[in-house]
């Protein structure tokens, strides 16, 4: 078996379930607002390509299986398809459209010139060797083809993937293609190695953000981060670099929450040590320490100022909303809380950084890392967080800007800086033929 990579899944998760409905819900209030022209609104509801692929994969037992990959790509006029693959049991077609989706919005909403991509295997890796998740990983690269591609569609480490993945992705993607253009192929993925090609910083980008748009909440209401409390749910790699950039700023985690185990302390969970801890404990915060074990259902109820939903979507539901007491959620993952759940919450008062926004340092840092790879050059970790950080200070405030302009809540402002965004290109460009 493998050293499984960090779950960020929680036992009660079933976040395919409605996750697609709340994607076009939102674009469908948002369009509503901004007047979105008609013609440009039927496009953007629907996906370009939906590619799904049955591939054979030999197990190290002899045994042949079949596996099931999709990449759906939803939106392509800014620029190249961009997104993650993650590889989990919940992955279908209706997830991978509701995240390619996102990622349209996301990516105009923070600047880049790409378009939106999503998808995965429907596979839990945790049942499969090293060795044979590497043949199931470049199978699906040379299933997927030209499907994929530097300057078509790139890519990214999502739920259960990671940098060794990417770099497998690459060789294999690059392994297929004519010896005297391999090397300029290596950007087909980014989240790769930083010896394959990766970006310093990349690995952190996603947690970064999300504590740059809560300082940047902190700021616009001047409240002091240092001393306040703060939950996080996923200890994967958003979680635990959220909560090490967040606990720099002299907050305090208290509450840990994954599929192994819900882990409290109010004095204090030192993040650098439960990431050791889950390091070489496959991956689980369960078994850590000066922690007392809470009921899962307990989790979204503790006393806190801050709740980073950093596992899967629909986690933060009309049934458990009601239990949360926090002043902010910084949405760590795609799709947390349900449009319902939302509703009510924001009648209390309660902040929502919404996800386009605030996980978005991820496929910034991603952008960096490609554009990197084009010019051939290596940057430092400052310069990296500082571009990270002026894209995020420059969204935010667009978000704040149109959320003014229509007096609605944030995650609508974001929605409407990123479909008046695309409206602008299609109607400059016009519509083939």
């Amino acid at each position: 078996m493998i050293n499984p990579i960090n779950m960020e899944v929680m036992k009660s998760a079933v976040p395919k379930k409605g996750m697609y409905e709340n994607v076009l819900r939102q674009f469908n209030e948002a369009a509503d607002i901004v007047k979105l022209d008609a013609g440009i609104r039927k496009i953007l509801m629907n996906t370009n390509n939906e590619i799904l692929v049955n591939f054979p994969v030999k197990l190290d037992d002899g045994t042949v299986e079949v596996f099931k990959g999709y990449r759906v790509q939803h939106n392509n006029a800014l620029g190249p398809y961009k997104g993650g693959l993650r590889y989990h049991p919940t992955v279908d077609i209706d997830a991978a459209r509701a995240l390619a989706i996102w990622m349209t919005w996301k990516s105009a909403l923070v600047g880049l010139p790409y378009g939106g991509g999503k998808g995965g295997i429907q596979i839990d890796p945790n049942q499969y060797s090293n060795s044979e998740l590497e043949r199931i990983t470049r199978r699906f690269t040379y299933a997927l083809g030209d499907n994929i591609g530097p300057d078509i569609d790139i890519p990214a480490p999502d739920v259960n993937t990671n940098a060794k993945i990417m770099a497998w992705i690459a060789d294999t993607y690059c392994s297929i293609k004519s010896p005297t253009v391999r090397q300029i192929n290596m950007h087909v993925v980014t989240g790769k190695p930083v010896g394959s090609g990766g970006l310093v910083g990349r690995d952190r980008a996603t947690g970064f953000g999300v504590v740059k748009n809560i300082k940047l909440w902190a700021a616009l209401n001047k409240v002091d981060l240092k001393g306040k409390t703060f939950i996080v749910q996923g200890f994967g790699n958003v979680g635990y670099w959220a909560s090490h950039f967040l606990a720099l700023e002299g907050a305090k985690l208290i509450a840990v929450q994954d599929a192994s185990a819900t882990l409290y302390n109010k004095e204090g969970l030192d993040p650098e040590a439960l990431n050791a801890h889950a390091t070489q404990n496959k991956g689980q915060v369960q078994g850590f320490e000066n922690a007392s074990v809470l009921e899962a259902q307990d989790f979204f109820g503790i006393e806190c100022d801050i709740i980073i939903p950093a596992a899967l979507g629909n986690q933060i539901t009309i049934e458990n909303c009601h239990e949360i007491k926090a002043q902010v959620i910084a949405e760590g993952a795609n799709g947390p809380t349900t449009i319902d759940a939302e509703r009510e919450l924001l009648s209390r008062g309660i902040t929502i950084i919404p996800d386009i926004l605030c996980n978005s340092g991820g496929v910034i840092g991603s952008y960096y890392e490609w554009l990197q790879n084009k010019r051939s050059e290596n940057w430092k970790l400052d310069t990296v967080l500082e571009m990270i950080a002026d894209k995020l200070e420059t969204a935010f405030q667009h978000m704040l800007e149109k959320s003014e302009e229509y007096k609605v809540n944030w995650r609508v402002g974001a929605y409407a800086v990123a479909l008046t965004k695309l409206e602008q290109t299609y109607k400059e460009r016009g519509v083939f033929p």
